[in-house]
């Protein structure tokens, strides 16, 4: 059992009968009253996030995790196969785990959380940005770039991002998987 002083980004807890991985915390001490913890904690099961409170020395029950590299192989409807790095031992993930399913590319390297005691795998962690071909995006209208203006166009995973006016196809571009937004050009 730890307590919250024990409490960082990334932790895994069984909370409600779930696990939670902490996405943001904040250690608060008010002038008056006692001190506490308030998180933002993500279901790896649901994918729901919801906000917590945890009062100063309050007992939380931690996950042991293990984390490894994955190779993404490829898709079969909403099944995901990947393939461990080191042991090349084979997973199949539903789409729902996975943050961005859309801009992953065949042969992408993931990380993937393994609870250690079930051996099921908890959460998906994409890299922070990842490089596409552009596939398609219609021409851009020249006088349109008082502003900020962007267009569609589709990379070569079936994504669709929003992206500059000098953007053609055949481009390269850089996608930050969090967001799932343009960068830039590469």
């Amino acid at each position: 059992m730890a307590s919250t002083a024990d409490i960082r980004n990334g932790l895994c807890i069984k909370f409600n009968h779930d696990i939670y991985k902490i996405i943001e915390f904040l250690h608060v001490k008010p002038g008056k009253g006692p001190a506490f913890v308030r998180t933002k904690l993500k279901s790896l099961t649901t994918g729901k996030v919801l906000d917590n409170t945890f009062s100063a020395g309050h007992k939380i029950d931690v996950v042991r995790v293990e984390t490894h590299t994955y190779q993404y192989l490829y898709n079969e409807g909403v099944d995901f196969h990947f393939m461990n790095t080191e042991s090349y031992e084979q997973i199949t993930l539903n789409r729902d785990v996975l943050d961005a399913p859309d801009l992953l590319k065949e042969g992408t390297n993931v990380m993937i959380q393994v609870n250690t005691e079930t051996d099921m795998p908890l959460s998906v962690d994409m890299p922070a940005s990842i490089v596409l071909e552009v596939t398609y995006a219609e021409p851009g209208v020249k006088g349109n770039t008082a502003t900020n203006a962007t267009k569609p166009a589709t990379v070569e995973t079936g994504a669709s991002v929003n992206v500059p006016l000098f953007i053609n196809e055949g481009d390269k571009i850089k996608i930050d998987t969090a967001t799932g937004k343009y960068i830039e050009r590469v």
